[in-house]
């Protein structure tokens, strides 16, 4: 950009709404954007600075961070202290372990491969030493201790990106020699390269009679991977989880890139972290997994988590041992918290209890405060009335479908029942289920999402339902022009919708 771009600021967190006006485009336009980019975010969650300095740099536009007045006042000060790392000198840095995160698609092996990788900690047939799934674990290999992360799948990857989480130091993707690469398997590629992180490629099941490396390595270039075997910068080992063919060189690998990388940390400051998952124990109350990646985390030690707080009552490993404390990289899980963080959230160890909750405190009447705010979501049972009035000048609709054909089908049938009144405007459409991505899309836009012969999941249906968002599901086209013709100038009767009735 030229020296004299205009430039925005925001102070943090950078929501996506507040970025929308300071860029003055509607919010869905930036949610579309940073799709593109790998970004799943509605209006209300907030961005890491380098993706909001990519999408102000789409627009023409410098963007900064804005920084906190010292003398802001006591409640400022105390989310100084919670957001921003504290200055420290390079002699306080120490070497820490990596964070390696398996991705791929969901039949090519990636938990018999992190199976097959913690089977190699030396510490793992210890006595009594039981392996919880906790999301996330400390592997100690012969090259050093790793930490590995093994996410539930790329939505929550993407999500933990959305909320400015960076826990990802190599992503190490996994394919099957008997299969190929799989569209999961290149969207796992295009988030890694969106979080600009390195990529490390395992081709698994290499002992099977149809194992084809080459044929891997060929579909891995068309899709942008250049493996080290072919002239590339990527390196890329032929393993076995099954049998193990392959496994140390696959460690000593990543222990090199990470040496590469020089990854360091202060464990002598308060700790900070983020939060893998969370979940709700009869025995135990609210339990997080934490990566700790600055600092030391210690039993005692009084904390913010996203809207939460607590203090720390109990540290496990993920073999349910008890631990006194946790340093750099190393995932734990915490007992004490007074609600369950979301993924992503951060965590921040702090002085004082009493900052903690009132920190959290503030944090939950802030996002009661954009609940109430949050513009309330069309549905087809609202229509007739807003239309009537003059209110509703365009129906905006999100078509998902098991066929391309039919998707297209859909989409041309509803645009012709544009009229001078009431404008009917495709804005997404696509082959394949309805997934969190279009649910957000939906929400900022106060569009409608028409699902043909595709079941949206539980965890989709309810985060529509958080949203605001209605998705109404057909098995006939005819049906969905029906219905939306009988809604005022496309039709003089109403509709009477009830969503309980459509399966």
């Amino acid at each position: 950009l030229p020296d004299d771009a205009p430039v925005i600021t925001i102070k943090p967190p950078i929501v996506v709404r507040e970025l929308a006006e300071a860029l003055k485009q509607k919010p869905f336009i930036l949610i579309g954007d940073l799709m593109k980019l790998g970004v799943f975010a509605n209006v209300n969650q907030a961005i890491d600075e380098k993706i909001a300095i990519q999408i102000c740099a789409k627009y023409g536009v410098k963007f900064e961070v804005e920084k906190r007045a010292k003398g802001e006042g006591q409640v400022h000060k105390v989310e100084k202290k919670v957001e921003v790392d504290i200055e420290y000198k390079p002699e306080q840095l120490k070497p820490r372990p990596p964070v390696v995160t398996i991705m791929g698609h969901v039949d090519h092996g990636k938990t018999s491969l992190l199976d097959a990788l913690r089977s190699t900690d030396v510490a793992a047939g210890e006595a009594g030493g039981i392996t919880q799934h906790i999301g996330a674990y400390l592997v100690d290999t012969q090259h050093g201790p790793i930490c590995f992360l093994d996410t539930p799948g790329h939505e929550a990857f993407s999500a933990m990106r959305a909320r400015g989480a960076e826990v990802t130091d190599v992503v190490l993707l996994v394919v099957a020699a008997d299969s190929m690469v799989m569209p999961q398997t290149k969207e796992a590629i295009q988030l890694a390269k969106n979080a600009n992180v390195q990529m490390v490629v395992a081709i698994n099941k290499i002992d099977l009679p149809a194992a084809n490396a080459d044929k891997i390595r060929a579909q891995l270039a068309e899709s942008g991977v250049e493996v080290e075997q072919w002239g590339g910068k990527t390196p890329c080992i032929e393993v076995s989880a099954k049998s193990g063919l392959g496994m140390d060189k696959l460690m000593e690998t990543l222990a090199l890139e990470s040496e590469i990388l020089e990854l360091k940390a202060n464990p002598d400051r308060a700790a900070m972290g983020t939060v893998i998952e969370s979940r709700l124990d009869k025995g135990k109350g609210a339990v997080a997994t934490v990566l700790v990646q600055n600092g030391t985390l210690r039993v005692g030690d009084p904390f913010v988590t996203g809207i939460f707080s607590g203090k720390v009552r109990t540290l496990f490993d993920e073999r349910g041992n008890a631990r006194t404390e946790a340093g750099p990289s190393t995932p734990v899980q915490v007992l004490g918290i007074d609600g369950t963080p979301q993924a992503g959230d951060s965590f921040v160890a702090v002085a004082d209890e009493r900052e903690a909750r009132e920190v959290a405190n503030r944090r939950r009447m802030a996002a009661k405060d954009r609940e109430l705010r949050q513009k309330r979501h069309i549905t087809l049972d609202q229509l007739y009335d807003q239309i009537k009035s003059g209110e509703f000048h365009e129906l905006k609709v999100i078509i998902k479908g098991d066929v391309d054909g039919s998707v297209e089908a859909i989409a041309a049938a509803l645009e012709k029942l544009t009229t001078k009144e009431v404008r009917v405007n495709v804005i997404s459409k696509g082959v394949g289920s309805v997934k969190d991505a279009d649910v957000y899309l939906a929400a900022a836009s106060e569009a409608i999402i028409i699902a043909f012969h595709v079941l949206p999941s539980e965890s989709v249906r309810d985060l529509a339902e958080q949203e605001g968002v209605t998705i109404n599901n057909y098995r006939i086209i005819y049906e969905v022009v029906d219905e939306v013709k009988k809604l005022g100038p496309f039709e003089k009767s109403r509709l009477i919708y009830k969503a309980s009735e459509r399966t």
